[in-house]
């Protein structure tokens, strides 16, 4: 593709405003590790909130999303938009906990929740499990999909891309810690928004899909494998039930509370609950974990999708593709690169919006993860086990450090890699069966941190044996794998829940001093603590958990109704649209009440 002069200038001013402001907030973030790695504990609700958005909003999320609309139409999306349960439940049940403990990192809570040596190993552990492993996973995946836009738009090699992101994003990172993450995510959520949009108009504009009109008709009558028909935003249940059981069925039954997925964690963790620790109070906490759920699934899904299904029409196959970009390497060609190939078809001018608003996605995630990644190394296995008692700047030293480190190993990973659909499933795989313990952890004294390492270790065990079987000939069905891998690692922890080592009592009882978690799960420990009368009932009325299930279930009829009537109203499908609109109508004033009465 041929960029003018007015697409380096448009992309190059995007890049300027972006991380321009980071500039300024450098200083601040390098005055201790509170401020590198958790703002100082003063964001508001809705820079908390924008930065989850921005984050999660990665230069690889709108190939996966063709990825999916090609391969199993609009509702094979409902392998994230399950998430949504996940995503809300945070927001009622946890984000107030979250806040309440203190942790500079949700690893530390380990040591405030659990005893004993355990409790140490299994925070040093996942330190590096996910801070190292686990997190190049999941920037080699959005590098990837930076590779395969930069191949498109200008020939690159991967170590190209690799070479040009890694400058850009290590030198903030190092030097801004999370203010200026926060601060750039902020500025980048709304260039990101209008590229997309941008994009998802010109090519449902284009000649040969016919506007939306013509986007339906066309969709309509081109029945996709075993008559898969890609505008429905629900699978179809009596022709394609192994479809409908793996993008529905699933996912709304156990993948959104049973796996563990960034950004998605059952009870919140990683960058979001590195958010909700940096959020100046519980309602800041909560406030901004419900928008960004709403903004998460409500605003962004629909300018991929509408790209994924143009691009049906422009490249109905993979050689298609390949016809069109002779040059590319033939390893990057896979369905996701559809959304990078239906760019060329932007005007000059909206190109390097569009080039700017990709630079922007890649750098909110990475430098998420860099952040995030380096104060798990730092924090909890540096600090914690190698080198105590040192003072604050050469900790802040230290993940700087790191931060080189992490991009290194992921830049590495890009090569392992095909596509975004590929790393999406290693993780949901090897994170399978581990995300009912972080619901329940914060709710039952029994569970250990000998709970958390048989987990994790089950979870991977099993994982490692489904892969050998195929590599040997088994091939056992991803929801099968899926299933099993759940039923065998979630009676594992149950188990050692209730027969092996448990918690010091002294520990327990000064985290439920500390955080106050409600539910019966804590009664045996609540009546030794000696939380005055007062205190408990403020308790109990702000940990409702009755109301808390009223707002969670009328927050995901919220987000799953306004998801609905946007593509309802999009399709010309005015009567289906009106309909969700005022279920999310009634819906939405509802959860209002809800969460005003819980903050009052």
């Amino acid at each position: 593709m041929h960029l003018h002069t007015i697409d380096w200038v448009i992309a190059s001013f995007c890049v300027i405003i972006c991380f321009a402001p980071a500039l300024f907030v450098a200083k601040r973030s390098g005055k201790s590790t509170a401020e590198f790695f958790a703002s100082g504990r003063s964001v508001p609700w809705w820079l908390a909130g924008l930065s989850m958005v921005a984050t999660t909003f990665s230069s690889d999320t709108p190939n996966l999303v063709a990825n999916f609309v090609r391969t199993e139409g609009v509702a094979g999306n409902w392998r994230w938009w399950a998430f949504t349960l996940t995503g809300v439940a945070t927001v009622f049940f946890y984000a107030r906990l979250w806040r309440r403990s203190g942790a500079l990192t949700d690893l530390e809570f380990y040591e405030l929740r659990y005893s004993g040596k355990a409790a140490s190993a299994v925070r040093g552990f996942r330190a590096v499990y996910l801070g190292l492993f686990f997190n190049c996973i999941i920037m080699a995946t959005v590098n990837l999909a930076a590779c395969k836009i930069a191949a498109v738009l200008f020939g690159f090699e991967r170590w190209q891309t690799l070479l040009a992101v890694g400058l850009l994003n290590v030198v903030f990172a190092t030097h801004s810690g999370l203010w200026g993450v926060l601060v750039i995510d902020m500025v980048q959520f709304f260039i990101k928004m209008a590229a997309v949009i941008a994009a998802a108009y010109f090519a449902v504009e284009l000649p040969q899909v016919g506007g939306m009109h013509g986007l339906v008709e066309k969709l309509s009558h081109m029945p996709g494998p075993h008559g898969l028909n890609y505008l429905n935003m629900l699978p179809d249940f009596t022709n394609n039930w192994d479809l409908a059981v793996a993008v529905f069925i699933l996912p709304i039954s156990v993948q959104w509370w049973a796996v563990w997925y960034p950004g998605a964690e059952p009870g919140g963790g990683s960058y979001i609950a590195q958010r909700m620790l940096a959020s100046k109070s519980e309602k800041d906490a909560l406030a901004g974990t419900l928008f960004f759920n709403v903004a998460h699934y409500v605003l962004r899904p629909w300018p991929w999708i509408l790209v994924g299904l143009a691009s049906l029409i422009v490249y109905p196959q993979l050689s298609d593709i390949q016809t069109a970009f002779p040059h590319l390497d033939p390893s990057l060609i896979g369905h996701d690169i559809a959304y990078p190939a239906m760019l060329r078809f932007l005007p000059v001018g909206w190109i390097g919006l569009m080039l700017g608003g990709l630079i922007a996605a890649n750098s909110s995630t990475i430098l998420t993860h860099l952040n995030w990644g380096a104060s798990y190394l730092v924090h909890d296995f540096y600090r914690r086990f190698i080198h105590t008692g040192a003072p604050d700047s050469h900790y802040v030293k230290a993940g700087r450090y790191a931060t080189v480190l992490l991009f290194v190993g992921s830049s590495a990973t890009v090569f392992a890699l095909d596509t975004a659909a590929q790393s999406f499933n290693i993780i949901l795989q090897v994170g399978a069966g581990t995300g009912l313990l972080y619901l329940v952890r914060w709710y039952w004294w029994r569970v250990t941190a000998w709970c958390e390492i048989v987990a994790m270790v089950s979870s991977f065990v099993v994982s490692i044996a489904i892969l050998i079987l195929a590599k040997n000939g088994l091939d056992i069905p991803s929801a099968q794998a899926l299933l099993l891998t759940v039923a065998i690692t979630t009676v594992c922890w149950l188990l050692t829940a209730y027969f092996g080592p448990k918690n010091d009592e002294k520990v327990l009882l000064s985290f439920y001093r500390k955080v106050r978690p409600y539910g019966p799960g804590w009664r045996d420990i609540r009546a030794q603590a000696g939380i005055s009368a007062a205190q408990e009932a403020a308790d109990e009325e702000t940990g409702n958990f009755p109301l808390a299930l009223l707002g969670w279930s009328a927050g995901c009829i919220m987000i799953w109704s306004a998801l609905f009537t946007v593509g309802n109203f999009l399709y010309g499908r005015t009567g289906y649209a009106l309909a969700l609109l005022v279920v999310f109508s009634i819906s939405a004033t509802f959860l209002a009440r809800v969460v005003a009465k819980l903050w009052r």
